[in-house]
């Protein structure tokens, strides 16, 4: 593993970006990796269809946690047809490490995204006006 992108794992995992709960989120969802035990819950303020904030905890490895802390960097501000179109391909350019050969890390890498992708599915299910069905 490159080490510039060890450090920003390292970086990211030791003080994480927007770690902490939102109170009142509109979006609010939790995934678990049952194989290694990490944890992901990702809040949600929505404005206009626009994410105006983002927060994370959990706990679990460093890529799991350091993912989500990128990935709440990239998603801030964006709408939610952008977050939900933000592929798993992106989130691992933005970790930088190679994982195609580790199925047990790409998990850990990807939770993140899980959680903020059937958080809004969810959301977007829930606020259906009767027109769109």
């Amino acid at each position: 593993m490159d080490d510039l992108y060890r450090e920003v794992i390292i970086e990211h995992h030791k003080y994480p970006h927007n770690a902490g709960v939102l109170e009142n989120p509109h979006i609010s969802h939790e995934e678990f990796n049952p194989l290694c035990g990490d944890r992901v819950r990702i809040d949600m303020y929505v404005e206009s269809d626009i994410i105006t904030d983002i927060r994370f905890q959990g706990r679990g490895c460093a890529i799991s946690q350091a993912s989500a802390s990128m990935l709440t960097d990239e998603i801030k501000g964006k709408s939610l047809d952008e977050a939900k179109t933000f592929g798993k391909d992106e989130l691992l350019d933005l970790i930088g490490i190679p994982l195609e050969h580790n199925p047990v890390r790409i998990k850990c890498a990807l939770l993140s995204l899980k959680t903020l992708k059937v958080g809004i599915y969810t959301y977007i299910g829930e606020h259906l006006d009767d027109e769109e069905l």
